[in-house]
């Protein structure tokens, strides 16, 4: 149900609730928020309100046609023209930049958490387009999305890089209020960000990016530079770098067929049942994630005999395209409904958008089956360590597997909860050799001496209140290790 109330347009309301009541509990929340924000949530709260039921048919589903999603392999094999630096030049990398470090028991964003040699994500986004810039003379710009949790944070660090090569742009995703699930009103009581009620706000999810990224005006500046696609990924994907073959493939499509939007998908593992997969539906690839399947088909939908890749989040999008369905209003994402408990009890619920939900609005869109070694993302100080140790190089801000280990795919690792960040290095004197490895459990008071080597299975479980302390130079072979080991300087 939609009222006018004064010259705030459309508001959400329940009919039980009239006149200045109505005007008392919402009037001061949205009053000030910036219009390009409010017409943004109320339109989503709009389509909300409207959604009836699944918003897929399960019988409608098909795999996509093996021509739309493209090999890596046959792409790469067709080589790179000497015109790949005009290509180039029409490129922009975004990073989306809205997270905190909170599930790596960091405070601030996520970006600044150094993952190797001391360097943050956002030191390797940087290293690895600078390196592009210098090495074939052009202008790749970095654009970073960040959220209101992280902009003013990453603003004074971006201030560091003034003497790269790269130009550093920003943009923030809209600040929505959260609803209350029951009434369906905004829980928050003023416009404060203050900590009393911060948890009242929240960034939609990044496919905000379209509708942020006009009302910017970054998008047309962009545009007017002559720029014509960007490359959009999360910035805890360390496999995310500028790929030149798929670059090429994007810019030598037929002028009739020329492609909108490239999704970077690769094989599903049994890690990744819970992934977004692509489809054919109504003639048209579509993102399906989890949430959109009905209770009776999740099952299926986590199989990985049927629905056999996932998707990356690493996308090539067109700014034109962008540019004509912002403003024709295509976009047509599905409304993802994420509840939550605030601290005092509160059940709430945010309504958000993925990026990748957009592709079925754009013409002549293309899946491309990338290598595993493009998605190497970091949520956890398990993956922390994966990338902290040698089975991967660095070079100019990218990580590649090293050639020593004689298996592609990285070892399972799993570390409890006294390995948050904050913690991490303290329990390593240096990082265990992990070529070998193929599975890590680590539970409880845990150290690691240094040069210590882990290979095939290893599991070491301090029980509560005992410590294990690994000495220096030990060889641990699918050894399972549980109890008291303490190592005492004397």
């Amino acid at each position: 149900r939609w009222k006018f109330v004064d010259d705030l347009n459309l508001v959400p309301c329940p009919l039980r609730i009239e006149g200045q009541e109505l005007k008392s509990l919402i009037l001061g929340t949205l009053f000030q928020i910036s219009k390009k924000d409010f017409e943004g949530f109320k339109n989503l709260f709009h389509r909300f309100l409207q959604v009836k039921g699944p918003s897929v048919k399960w019988d409608k589903i098909h795999k996509p046609p093996e021509d739309l999603i493209h090999p890596y392999d046959k792409i790469k094999a067709q080589g790179l023209p000497d015109s790949v630096a005009a290509s180039l030049n029409k490129l922009v990398v975004v990073k989306l930049n809205g997270g905190l470090g909170t599930s790596m028991g960091c405070k601030g964003p996520k970006s600044v958490i150094s993952v190797r040699n001391e360097n943050t994500f956002l030191d390797l986004t940087v290293h690895q387009i600078e390196h592009l810039n210098k090495t074939f003379n052009v202008d790749v710009p970095l654009v970073l999305m960040n959220s209101f949790n992280t902009d003013e944070d990453t603003k004074k660090i971006l201030q560091k890089y003034t003497h790269h090569r790269v130009h550093i742009h920003t943009f923030n995703q809209s600040r929505y209020p959260r609803i209350n699930k029951e009434s369906l009103l905004p829980v928050a009581k003023n416009l404060g960000m203050h900590s009393d009620h911060a948890d009242a706000w929240y960034p939609p999810g990044h496919g905000d990016i379209y509708a942020s990224f006009y009302n910017s005006g970054l998008l047309d500046q962009l545009i007017a530079e002559g720029k014509e696609y960007i490359f959009v990924s999360n910035i805890d994907n360390l496999g995310a770098t500028v790929d030149l073959f798929i670059l090429n493939h994007l810019m030598t499509q037929p002028k009739d067929k020329r492609c909108e939007f490239i999704m970077e998908v690769t094989d599903k593992t049994r890690a990744d049942v819970k992934g977004g997969t692509l489809i054919q539906y109504d003639e048209k690839l579509r993102l399906l994630e989890i949430a959109q399947v009905p209770k009776a088909h999740v099952d299926e939908f986590k199989s990985v005999n049927k629905f056999k890749i996932f998707n990356t989040n690493n996308l090539w999008i067109s700014l034109a395209a962008i540019k004509r369905l912002h403003e024709q209003n295509a976009m047509d994402m599905e409304i993802i409904v994420n509840p939550k408990t605030l601290d005092g009890g509160l059940n709430v619920i945010q309504l958000e958008t993925a990026v990748g939900a957009a592709i079925k609005a754009f013409d002549n869109a293309l899946g491309v089956n990338v290598p595993r070694s493009r998605f190497l993302p970091v949520k956890t100080s398990s993956d922390l360590l994966l990338v902290m140790s040698n089975l991967y190089s660095l070079d100019a801000g990218s990580l590649t597997m090293s050639k020593k280990r004689e298996f592609p795919s990285t070892p399972h690792v799993k570390l409890g909860s006294h390995f948050m960040v904050q913690d991490f290095l303290t329990r390593f004197e240096s990082i265990p050799d992990m070529l070998e490895l193929d599975h890590l459990t680590v539970s409880g008071d845990v150290t690691f001496g240094k040069n210590v080597s882990l290979k095939g299975t290893v599991i070491i479980i301090a029980n509560h209140g005992d410590r294990i302390d690994i000495p220096a130079g030990a060889v641990l072979e699918n050894k399972i290790v549980s109890g008291n080991l303490r190592i005492l300087d004397h």
